[in-house]
C-alpha cells in the first residue's frame, strides 16, 4: 500500500475566493479528485518541498528606461536585503532621475507615513500603478512576504517592457521608411516638376504622356494638397474623438484584430500580458476572479477584454477557466488546452506563466513575419513611385535635348 503524504493545495471556491490547506492522500491525482468533488478548482497540489522550490527569481537587471520598472526593482533589491520600507522609499527617490516621478515617489512615502497602508498609498497614483500592481502589493503585506512580491512584479514590469519595446522598434524601420518615401514624392511634385513644367510652357514642344500625366499630379498636389490635408486631419480627430467612446474603441479594436499578421501578433500579445498578469496575481492567491477582473483593466483591447465577463461567470457558476474562455473565442485554441491541463494538474499558476511566455515569443515572430513583409513591400511601392517620376522628367528631357539636336 502506497504511503500516505501530506499535500499542499490552493483552490478556488465557487464564490471566487482562494482556499489553502493540507490534505493526506496516496497521490495528488487523488487530492484533485478530492477536491473537484468539494467543488472547488485547483491552482495548486503539490508537497511542502515542490511548493518551496518553485519560488525562483532571476537576477535583476538595472538601469531600466521605466519609471515604475526601475522604482519596483530598486524596491525588490532594497527590501530583499532588510530596509525598512519608509526608508527603502527615501532610498528610491533620490535614486529617481525624472523629478515628476520622483515627486510621486515622495508622495506615497508621505501618504505611507500619514497612517495608510502601502497598497493604499500607491493607489493614490492610478495613473503609475495599476490595480494588478495595487493589490499585488496588498497581497504581499497580508502575508508578510513584500519582498517576495516586489521580486515578482520587478520581471512582471520587465517581462512586459521588453515586449513592448520590441514591437515599437521593429515597427519603426517600416514607419521611417515610409515617411521618407511621401516625403521625397512630395519635394518632387511640389518643387521638382513645376520647373519642367515652365519649360513646356515657354514652348511648342509637344510634352510626353509620361511627363503630361506628372505635371497633372504635380498641378493637383499643389493646389488642393491643403484643403485635401485640413479635411483629412478633420477627419482624423473626429474618427480619434469616435475612438474615446465606448462604441467607438470596441469598432477600432475588433478592426485591428482583423488586419493580416498584424491583427495576429495584437492578438498573442494580448494573450500574453492577459497570461503574465493572471499567473502572477495566482500565485499570490489573489482571488481568481478579482484576478479576472484586474486583468481585464489591463489589457489594450476592448474586445478580448470584454470577453472575460463570460469567462468570469462561467467561473462563479463552478465551470472552472479553461472551459468558458474557450467559449469566448477571442484568445487562441492553445490557451484554452493549456489552462485545461492546469486545472487538472492543480498548477494553474505555473501554467499561465507557461503560456505568457509561449505567447512572448509567439507575438515576436508574428510581428518579425509582419516586418519582413512590410519592410520590401514599402520599399517596392516608394521604388515605383519616386522611380516612375524621375523616368518621367528623363523623358521629358531626352525629348527635348532630341528636338534640340
Amino acid at each position: 500500500m502506497a504511503q500516505a503524504l501530506a499535500y499542499h493545495f490552493r483552490a478556488v471556491a465557487p464564490d471566487g475566493r482562494v482556499r489553502t490547506g493540507v490534505l493526506t492522500s496516496e497521490s495528488d491525482k487523488r487530492v484533485l479528485a478530492e477536491l473537484r468533488r468539494q467543488g472547488l478548482t485547483p491552482l495548486y497540489v503539490g508537497l511542502e518541498s515542490q511548493k518551496s522550490s518553485r519560488l525562483k527569481f532571476p537576477t535583476l537587471r538595472f538601469g531600466a528606461r521605466r519609471d515604475v520598472l526601475f522604482f519596483t526593482q530598486e524596491l525588490a533589491t532594497l527590501l530583499s536585503a532588510g530596509v525598512p520600507l519608509d526608508r527603502s522609499l527615501s532610498i528610491t527617490s533620490e535614486l529617481t532621475e525624472r523629478p515628476r516621478f520622483r515627486f510621486v515617489v515622495v508622495d506615497v512615502l508621505r501618504v505611507l507615513k500619514g497612517g495608510k497602508s502601502f497598497a493604499d498609498s500607491l493607489a493614490t497614483h492610478p495613473q503609475h500603478f495599476s490595480d494588478l500592481y495595487v493589490n499585488m502589493v496588498r497581497a504581499g503585506e497580508a502575508s508578510g512576504t513584500l519582498e517576495i512580491i516586489f521580486e515578482r512584479l520587478a520581471e512582471f514590469e520587465r517581462t512586459r517592457d521588453d515586449l513592448r519595446s520590441y514591437i515599437v522598434s521593429s515597427l519603426v524601420y517600416p514607419i521611417l521608411l515610409t515617411l521618407v518615401g511621401l516625403t521625397s514624392g512630395l519635394i518632387l511634385l511640389n518643387f521638382v516638376v513645376p520647373r519642367f513644367a515652365a519649360v513646356f510652357e515657354g514652348s511648342h514642344l509637344k510634352i510626353p504622356l509620361p511627363m503630361y500625366l506628372l505635371l497633372q499630379t504635380s498641378y493637383y498636389v499643389r493646389t488642393y494638397s491643403l484643403p485635401v490635408a485640413l479635411v483629412v486631419a478633420l477627419a482624423v480627430a473626429i474618427l480619434a474623438a469616435w475612438i474615446r467612446t465606448t462604441k467607438g474603441r470596441l469598432w477600432w479594436d475588433s478592426f485591428r484584430l482583423k488586419i493580416p499578421l498584424l491583427g495576429d501578433a495584437l492578438r498573442k500579445a494580448e494573450t500574453s500580458r492577459f497570461a503574465r498578469a493572471m499567473g502572477t496575481l495566482i500565485a499570490n492567491s489573489v482571488p481568481l476572479i478579482q484576478s479576472l477582473s484586474i486583468s481585464r483593466a489591463i489589457l489594450n483591447n476592448r474586445r478580448i477584454a470584454n470577453c472575460l465577463e463570460a469567462v468570469s461567470l462561467g467561473v462563479k457558476r463552478g465551470e472552472g477557466l479553461a472551459g468558458p474562455l474557450q467559449r469566448a473565442g477571442e484568445f487562441p485554441p492553445l490557451a484554452g488546452h493549456l489552462l485545461a491541463v492546469g486545472e487538472e494538474t492543480g498548477h494553474l499558476d505555473q501554467m499561465f506563466h507557461r503560456m505568457a511566455d509561449i505567447y512572448d515569443g509567439e507575438t515576436r515572430a508574428a510581428i518579425k513575419r509582419f516586418t519582413t513583409l512590410f519592410e520590401p513591400l514599402i520599399i517596392l511601392t516608394m521604388g515605383i513611385l519616386v522611380g516612375s517620376m524621375v523616368l518621367s522628367m528623363m523623358i521629358a528631357i531626352t525629348s527635348i535635348n532630341d528636338l534640340a539636336g
